[in-house]
């Protein structure tokens, strides 16, 4: 099997099947962490461009590092230093990066719908590392990967994410895969981050805190982003923390073996607690690991890799 487009810009026109063949892809990259040396030539002699228009840390690290285990020449363009100070469209950048016979772009862009416009005029594959508030694909498949480890199926299992839904690109990327693997998506936070239209794409709203998370089996905790609020949303920061904010009193009213999740940057003591945080029922360091097995396998798979013939390769 192999993946339906040369592109990766979301998960909500994914099949099962895509997401599962992702899934099964970055386990067998997994392996090769673990080796003493973590490099493999697959995608020697093809070249990625990383195209980021906004801040990133872990995202822009994490394809950096996958980028460099598969063995492909990387370019990093920096939009601060570039002709787009100059007057330059997007699709202009594009297009004279792609006339240099690159293979690959990956791109973080703050207006939903970025990635989707260069697919549409590039033959180079589109990778979409966060268009404004509408995706983040290999976040969520990050998230997922991370689940799957730890529930082993999903069909059925209860994940609350907790949060602004709102303005989430990591959100609507894990609603859209959960559900398509059969998980049960509820999504908590102030009415003001979580419309109830947000119902429409397939998961549960509940305003009540401790109805959200008391049968969830995992708990994925979103970052207030302030940066894309034109008005503030809550009254305050501690009064989301005593409202919204996961602790370990929150952590009591759960099952045993439910389990937190982040992907980061956190605000602590806002959304979590540091108690949470460094706590023994967090995965966070765990979704950081998996995010460079899935970017590894994302990206060999655009490529045109077989995924049969990773077997054995640990």
């Amino acid at each position: 099997m192999a993946l339906s487009s040369k592109d990766l810009i979301g998960l909500e026109h994914m099949s099962q099947e895509e997401i599962t063949l992702i899934l099964d892809t970055a386990d067998a990259f997994r392996a090769v962490f673990d080796r003493p040396v973590r490099k493999v030539p697959i995608m020697r002699g093809k070249t990625v461009v990383n195209l980021f228009f906004e801040p990133s840390t872990r995202t822009r690290i994490s394809f950096e590092l996958a980028e460099q285990r598969l063995s492909a020449d990387i370019i990093n363009f920096s939009a601060s230093s570039s002709s787009l100070k100059k007057g330059e469209t997007l699709r202009d950048t594009a297009e004279n990066i792609a006339a240099m016979k690159i293979d690959m772009i990956v791109m973080r862009h703050s207006s939903p719908g970025a990635a989707q416009y260069l697919a549409d005029v590039l033959d180079a594959s589109v990778i979409n590392a966060g268009d404004g508030p509408h995706e983040h694909p290999t976040q969520g498949l990050l998230d997922i990967m991370t689940m799957r480890h730890k529930l082993g199926s999903l069909d059925g299992k209860k994940v609350t994410i907790i949060g602004d839904i709102s303005h989430s690109r990591v959100a609507r990327s894990n609603i859209y895969g959960l559900t398509k693997l059969g998980a049960e998506v509820t999504l908590c936070g102030p009415p003001t981050m979580v419309p109830g239209a947000m119902e429409q794409l397939g998961a549960k709203v509940e305003y009540d805190l401790k109805k959200a998370v008391r049968d969830a089996d995992v708990l994925n905790i979103l970052r207030i982003q302030l940066e894309r609020q034109s008005q503030m949303v809550f009254p305050s920061n501690r009064e989301y923390a005593l409202m919204f904010g996961i602790d370990e009193d929150v952590l009591r009213t759960t099952k045993p073996e439910c389990f937190v999740m982040h992907p980061g940057p956190m605000n602590r003591e806002v959304e979590i607690s540091s108690a949470v945080a460094d706590g023994p029922r967090q995965v966070i360091l765990d979704q950081v690991t998996n995010g460079v097995a899935i970017r590894m396998a994302v990206i060999y798979l655009l490529s045109g890799g077989d995924p049969g013939s990773l077997a054995g390769r640990g």
